[in-house]
């Protein structure tokens, strides 16, 4: 319990970094500004709750699905009147940390010294949800290459997939990014990965081509790379 009380203590600390796709990519509306305005850009009273949650929960296997449930309030809204776009990215990033805690990830991760950071993101919108709707984050892990961890969130309203965020992360220690094989060691897994659905391959592929496409342009422009690349 005192290990678990720890890595909940570190919750609201965990970095979280971004690639920008292209807005037509994953339909964020960047004029669709939450009614809350930048006071609400991440809801901390919900990594809270979920967070407290976790100290009655147990440990489950690495390829398990977890649950987290939700309802959506005001502050969630944009002018539409649903939704905003971009929450789906911040209540995705609760359900990973939820997911992180419950497999023992983070834990290892943090022995390590090392952070979970997001090179790619995508998503993918299919009913909108309104004030006061209940639904549920089905977080789980589809994969892993030797750099790259591939998780997807679904969004799940009345048994219906109503929205479906994924990314591709490590965990960055000082070194640099941590082998999965030591992560994988750590929860005492020792299968191979999944097969990657041919959707996650591809989206693989496309981060590829956008960051050798934005490496050629800077070398071009004559901007230096950061060390942290």
């Amino acid at each position: 319990m005192k290990g678990r009380r720890s890595t909940l203590s570190l919750l609201g600390f965990v970095p979280i970094r971004r690639s920008n796709p292209q807005e037509e990519d994953i339909g964020i509306d960047s004029t669709n500004e939450p009614l809350g305005g930048h006071i609400s850009v991440f809801p901390w009273f919900r990594l809270a709750r979920v967070g407290f949650g976790l100290t009655a929960e147990s440990k489950v296997d690495l390829l398990a699905t977890t649950r987290v449930h939700f309802r959506v309030w005001p502050n969630d809204l944009d002018f539409n009147g649903h939704v905003n776009n971009g929450r789906y990215l911040a209540l995705a990033d609760i359900g990973r940390i939820h997911w992180f805690v419950r497999t023992g990830v983070l834990g290892v991760a943090l022995r390590h010294k090392a952070f979970p950071i997001i090179g790619d993101a995508i998503a993918k919108f299919r009913q909108d949800l309104k004030l006061f709707q209940r639904f549920d984050i089905h977080t789980r892990l589809i994969g892993w290459d030797r750099k790259w961890g591939f998780l997807e969130h679904r969004f799940v309203r009345k048994d219906r997939v109503i929205g479906v965020v994924a990314i591709r992360g490590v965990f960055k220690g000082p070194a640099g990014p941590l082998d999965p094989g030591v992560l994988l060691a750590g929860v005492a897994h020792s299968a191979p990965s999944p097969e990657l659905p041919e959707w996650a391959n591809r989206f693989h592929q496309g981060g590829e081509l956008l960051s050798e496409l934005l490496r050629e342009e800077e070398r071009l422009q004559g901007v230096s790379r950061s060390k942290d690349e």
